[in-house]
């Protein structure tokens, strides 16, 4: 179809693009169909468990506020701050040992966290299941991102096509899990957890069989020199290490779903239903929107205006939270859409934007360190939101500084893009 055709017939075809959009995955080359499926299962193990986890501590332990709040930030980072050592391991080793080395932690972890009733045993138990993705999630986002460059320089999709279906792969699970775990729940906490086992177990064997040995188009440069080099490059790279702070201000306020927003719901139903409906909008609008996007902007302007859209849903529960009894769930349920609007904006941008900003070859360590940096900064960042919400949670201040977070992110993508001009 060219731009010559009348607008009316482009708009006649609008559904069967969409259509296309999902044929796309069918054409895609086994290896990239292997890695969107391998996300999709792993949202599903962790969806069905980590979503209740601040509950659990809360009610059924009966732990602090702040001591939830670091118990979760310890989660995050053992996972996007321990990154950079999986994407090292994925650089030298292949994907193939990584990703199964950390399924079996993962599956350690759940097993743990099924059994833990002491503080040290939740932690141990949080830390392993951090770790596990911490070796995994690399070695599959960085070789799914390789495989997209690849299959773009061939003359076939636009790599943010494919990390956008990537993406709604992910949110596929991402939906799919917390309805298993609310399920789950109505037995107890602990057989969410062994469920979520049971599905890494799965991806296990899965990939046992199925990942090959020899990954196509793998730099085989494997030294550990290698690694050292890529990070003295890595620390000098300052277009990459202003995408790191764009995208710890955007991860900061993801993480609200699994601590402010459950502290604000009070309710495990209520949950479920908000990750649901952001998983639904991922599914149906994460296509849609990047293919809109990667035609009109940059990925850098991009990500600017889905950090300011998830900056709106924090402001948006600040600005009602005087009469938030009388709105009910309706403004929490607008920073849940909201924060996913931006999510759909910022993530397949960051991800088409990464393979620019590093060397082929480094590509795991770049994809490491990015959710390293972001880690160290939701760690820090959740342990103040836990202390904020113990203390004036019922305020809106916790909400202004969260809000503000995301803003200054983005003034600061806006600064440096006019220093470079």
């Amino acid at each position: 179809m060219t731009s010559a055709e009348p607008v009316s017939r482009r708009r006649r075809f609008a559904g069967l693009r969409d259509l296309r959009d999902i044929r796309d995955l069918r054409d895609l080359p086994a290896l990239l169909k292997l890695l969107i499926g391998t996300q999709l299962a792993f949202n599903v193990g962790f969806s069905a468990v980590l979503p209740y986890l601040s509950v659990h501590l809360d009610q059924a332990l009966g732990l602090a506020g702040w001591l939830v709040g670091l118990l979760l930030g310890l989660r995050t980072f053992s996972q996007q701050g321990l990154f950079v050592v999986g994407g090292a391991l994925t650089d030298r080793y292949g994907p193939r040992p990584i990703v199964l080395v950390g399924c079996a932690l993962r599956v350690a972890g759940f097993v743990g966290l099924a059994f833990a009733g002491e503080v040290w045993s939740v932690t141990a138990s949080v830390l392993l299941i951090g770790f596990a993705a911490a070796l995994f999630s690399p070695a599959v986002e960085s070789e799914v991102a390789r495989q997209a460059v690849r299959y773009e320089r061939d003359g076939h999709l636009p790599r943010s096509r494919v990390l956008a279906l990537f993406s709604v792969a992910g949110q596929i699970g991402a939906f799919t899990g917390p309805l298993l775990g609310a399920l789950l729940l109505f037995v107890d906490f602990r057989a969410a957890c062994l469920a979520g086992a049971v599905v890494f177990v799965a991806i296990l064997a899965g990939h046992a069989r199925l990942m090959p040995r020899h990954i196509p188009g793998r730099p085989l440069d494997s030294a550990p020199a290698a690694t050292r080099t890529g990070l003295r490059l890595l620390a000098g790279n300052r277009p990459f290490l202003v995408l790191c702070l764009a995208y710890s201000g955007y991860l900061l306020a993801y993480n609200q779903l699994y601590l402010a927003i459950p502290h604000q719901l009070g309710s495990s139903g209520a949950l479920a239903g908000l990750l649901a409906l952001s998983s639904v909008l991922v599914i149906v609008g994460q296509l849609p929107v990047t293919r809109w996007v990667s035609q009109r902007l940059a990925p850098r302007t991009a990500t600017r205006v889905g950090l300011l859209i998830v900056a709106a849903g924090f402001a948006l529960v600040a600005a009602t939270y005087p009469i938030r009894y009388a709105l009910g769930v309706l403004p929490t349920a607008g920073l849940v859409v909201l924060l996913t609007v931006g999510q759909m904006l910022i993530v397949p941008s960051v991800r088409s934007w990464l393979p620019d900003l590093a060397e082929e070859h480094h590509l795991g360590l770049y994809t490491g360190a990015l959710s390293s940096i972001s880690g160290l900064v939701v760690l820090a960042g959740s342990s103040v939101t836990g202390l904020l919400l113990d203390s004036v949670g019922d305020t809106p201040i916790p909400w202004l500084l969260l809000a503000a977070v995301p803003v200054v992110c983005a003034a600061i993508l806006g600064v440096t893009r006019q220093r470079a001009a």
